[in-house]
């Protein structure tokens, strides 16, 4: 599938810092620990409708990942899927009338856009489920000849299902208990009360052929992959298991992440999936999250529609820590443009107060999981002493753009 194109970043001077993040499995921020490369997946949309402001502060939590490697010089293999077949888009194509394929194509040329605008950098890979099919039906064979899959005893529609107990390590990721396991499932796509199955936390692997509904000849018959194996095989057989960090949306750690390390895990007998397990919290408006179902989105494709700078949306996000719940309000973004005003008159200068002590704290300040608001605060400080107070090196106000967009990604 194509991707969008990248933006050049910039090196930035003086001595990088390790990247240490939250992570779920563990409950404790942690250094990450790449080799040469270091190797990230992130959930992609399911493109049923545009890019909201809920996605965006997930990719661009992530993106901050990637620079923040970057920096410290690996080299960055990113994989994104989408999921460019599931019931959602489905269900939302049945409604509007639209064909879902081109409902689908059209959405995920608008997501890429709206990356391409916040100036997100662009996975190496980018892989859609259609085309991920022959994989993940591999997978599940496997699973079905391990005895970590079966069937259900239905002959009209004998779809395959995973045993959740089947990789020995269930439950790690998420650390949640039974009941609010299955209060999440029913809740976020899945089927405890489904006839047939050994347990109501065993997730669908393949769904047989339906009428009207989209699907592909293989071995395991006429059908179309559940949600989670799509991520496990598209992951696994692109980063190896143990890659550095998975990544999403903190709606997706259950049972999302859950299972798509339960069923890499079973296939190959090898643990962890990831190393990290890392999440960004959720988008509220209007003291509610922001989600489809209650109707309160923010576009960024309105935002940018609207002339806003989608540096200024950057920075608004990145007002709160990206772990945190938080709320999208008009005076957050006319604070984030006020900001960035500041911040493009003060690296204007011809001279200005020496950097290297904001750059230090700007690397400080990210390389302890992504702290943004203080990471925005060092900048702040440098940039109101400029212009209060002026200052006489010359290369200064360069090196802060440099810093500014290697690091947080935003062009002044």
């Amino acid at each position: 599938m194509q991707t969008w194109s990248t933006i050049p970043v910039p090196r930035v001077p003086g001595e990088p810092r390790p990247l240490r993040l939250f992570d779920t499995a563990t409950g404790e921020t942690r250094p990450t620990a790449p080799g040469d490369t270091a190797r990230l997946y992130v959930c992609g949309i399911t493109p049923y409708d545009a890019t909201h402001l809920g996605h965006a502060a997930t990719y661009l939590a992530f993106d901050l990942v990637n620079r923040v490697w970057l920096d410290n010089g690996h080299d960055v293999h990113y994989v994104q899927n989408v999921t460019d077949v599931d019931d959602p888009l489905l269900e939302r194509a049945a409604r509007d009338k639209d064909d879902w394929v081109v409902l689908a194509m059209r959405e995920t040329a608008l997501y890429r856009e709206d990356m391409e605008a916040l100036r997100v950098l662009p996975p190496r890979e980018y892989v859609g489920a259609v085309e991920a099919i022959p994989e993940v039906v591999e997978i599940i064979a496997k699973l079905l000849a391990d005895g970590a899959a079966y069937r259900v005893d239905d002959p009209e529609h004998p779809d395959v299902y995973f045993s959740r107990d089947a990789s020995g390590h269930f439950g790690y990721e998420s650390n949640y208990d039974e009941e609010t396991m299955l209060r999440f499932f029913a809740e976020r796509g899945g089927d405890p009360e489904r006839p047939g199955k050994r347990h109501p936390l065993d997730a669908l692997l393949w769904r047989t052929a339906r009428p009207g509904e989209p699907s592909w000849a293989s071995e395991l018959g006429e059908g179309r992959p559940g949600w989670h194996i799509e991520c496990s095989a598209i992951a696994h057989n692109r980063l190896g298991m143990g890659f550095d960090v998975q990544g999403g949306g903190s709606d997706l750690i259950f049972p999302h992440h859950e299972y798509s390390a339960a069923h890499a895990e079973a296939q190959t007998g090898e643990h962890p999936f990831a190393r990290h397990y890392v999440h960004a919290g959720m988008i509220g408006l209007d003291g509610e999250k922001m989600s489809k179902s209650r109707g309160n989105l923010v576009f960024v494709s309105k935002l940018r529609s609207q002339k806003v700078d989608p540096n200024a949306i950057r920075l608004a996000l990145f007002a709160g820590h990206y772990r945190s719940d938080r709320a999208w309000t008009d005076s957050l973004l006319a604070e984030a443009q006020s900001r960035l005003d500041r911040w493009r008159l003060a690296a204007a200068l011809q001279a200005g107060p020496s950097s290297v002590d904001t750059i230090a704290r700007l690397r400080d300040h990210l390389g302890n999981d992504l702290d943004t608001p203080k990471a925005l605060a060092a900048v702040d400080a440098w940039a109101d002493e400029a212009l209060s107070t002026g200052g006489n090196e010359t290369h200064a106000p360069a090196q802060i753009r440099v810093a500014v967009d290697a690091l947080l990604g935003v062009a002044l």
